[in-house]
């Protein structure tokens, strides 16, 4: 069975489908000994170069999906590499054997906070897709205050942005200290294009001076995560997160299988009251044995000093 090229190596956890669609684009992926095109299916048994290197994707696909949670300092970008040399966040994730970690959506490099990783380019996908609806929770600090028409036009009539409107799910202020002209927001949004809160902050005359990501649909940054650090996401983290954009069926049995399946080896068998009775009462006879032949030898004893 094939798919779509980018389809396929993004289930294979190689990166996000929008990444393999510029190595399409620029010709580092071949199929089968030909230069790969957009719009191409494959299948997992065929011939796939990436920068001239073979992948072995047939042990890839049924992979468990794994996924952490990063909190990205400021001064680090989100790509792989950077011609500028500068750090990524890649740089402080653990390795996995035979795959790579797929970030889910982007932060610029001045804006710090939650960023979720998985091994899956596929789920990666979906959870990015404007489709699954999943908020995100900044804190942004701006300078000067927010008037009433500004957070009015930033969440119900909303922004230009390339052409495009774009507004707030909601905007409060924080409770945080002031900072000189500088204040506290708490917005959310369910949109992530490229410096997106920035622009629309900028829109309304309000320049931003810090944002911070502490939030991505069920998933909260706690204050536990210090920066540069990362950690992996529980398994009912994930599940929830899945399921809160219905993704839970085309997934399932492939989130943390591995520790569900150890679990599955362990099996307690419970037992019934009958048989505890059972038991009980073969314990009780044999003590009862046991005192009856004490008693004997005590009985033989005093009989043979007399």
């Amino acid at each position: 069975m094939s798919d779509k090229l980018q389809k396929l190596l993004a289930h294979a956890g190689l990166g996000s489908r929008r990444e393999i669609e510029v190595w399409i684009s620029d010709g580092r992926i071949t199929v089968n000994g030909k230069r790969a095109k957009l719009g191409d299916r494959a299948a997992a048994s065929d011939r796939i170069l990436i920068d001239g290197k073979l992948q072995a994707l047939s042990s890839r696909r049924d992979q468990n999906v794994k996924a952490l949670l990063y909190h990205k300092p400021e001064g680090e970008i989100c790509s792989r590499k950077d011609p500028k040399g500068r750090p990524t966040i890649f740089d402080n994730l653990p390795a996995i054997p035979g795959g790579r970690w797929v970030s889910v959506g982007r932060l610029d490099l001045n804006t710090s906070g939650l960023i979720l990783l998985t091994n899956s380019g596929d789920l990666a996908n979906k959870l990015m897709h404007p489709s699954a609806g999943l908020e995100r929770e900044y804190l942004v600090r701006i300078r000067g205050i927010a008037s009433e028409e500004s957070i009015e036009k930033l969440t119900k009539s909303g922004v230009d942005i390339d052409g495009k409107p774009a507004k707030f799910e909601s905007v409060n202020a924080a409770d945080l200290s002031e900072e000189g002209t500088n204040h506290w927001y708490r917005i959310i949004i369910k949109e992530g294009r490229y410096r997106e809160v920035r622009r629309m902050w900028d829109a309304v005359g309000h320049t931003v001076s810090r944002l911070k990501r502490i939030r991505y649909g069920t998933i909260k940054l706690t204050r536990d995560l210090k920066r540069g650090q990362n950690q992996r996401m529980a398994p009912m983290q994930l599940e929830k997160l899945v399921d809160s954009v219905g993704l839970s069926d085309e997934f399932k049995g492939q989130m943390y299988s591995d520790t569900r399946e150890a679990k599955k080896g362990v099996k307690t068998k419970p037992v019934s009251r009958d048989k505890v009775g059972v038991r009980s009462e073969t314990s009780r006879k044999r003590f009862n044995d046991k005192g009856s032949n004490r008693n004997r030898r005590n009985n033989q004893t005093r009989t043979s000093r007399r």
